[in-house]
């Protein structure tokens, strides 16, 4: 009797912990930078900033983003929250599909002789949009879900 109690708030103290811990990362690491990623793109489209130094900015939050999304979804999976793990994955699997894809020869994500060719710009620009309004959506979802209870 003593241990299924114990089961059972070890278990509600484990996701409240991993609810707590997505909504700062949310917040704090993945929010914070999608806006700092869209407000230094649109100094580059309008030359503010040179291409350099705004790549070597962006580059610096690409792994975070890509820790921090396989964090979330690793702990979805392990807390068994199939509905949020399954809309964590394809966003997740994306980010490491383009962190591993980055040719040998550039800077990295963002490349300084690249971004302004073929479009990057404007590629580069949606998906920081999407990625933004995709956050503020988990925000909200991780807020609600939340499982304490008073």
């Amino acid at each position: 009797m003593c241990t299924r109690a114990s089961s059972v708030f070890f278990e509600r103290t484990f996701l409240s912990a991993v609810f707590m811990f997505l909504l700062l990362k949310v917040h704090l690491l993945m929010m914070l930078p999608s806006y700092f990623l869209i407000i230094t793109l649109s100094d580059l489209e309008c030359d503010y900033i040179n291409a350099r130094s705004c790549c070597s900015k962006l580059n610096k939050w690409v792994v975070p983003e890509v820790i921090g999304h396989a964090v979330v979804t690793v702990l979805m999976l392990i807390s068994l929250h199939w509905f949020i793990f399954l809309l964590n994955l394809p966003v997740a699997t994306w980010n490491i599909y383009r962190y591993i894809m980055v040719p040998s020869g550039n800077m990295g994500v963002f490349d300084p002789t690249e971004i302004h060719n073929r479009g990057q710009l404007k590629s580069h620009m949606k998906e920081a949009m999407i990625k933004l309004g995709f956050h503020l959506l988990c925000f909200f979802m991780y807020l609600y879900s939340c499982p304490i209870r008073a």
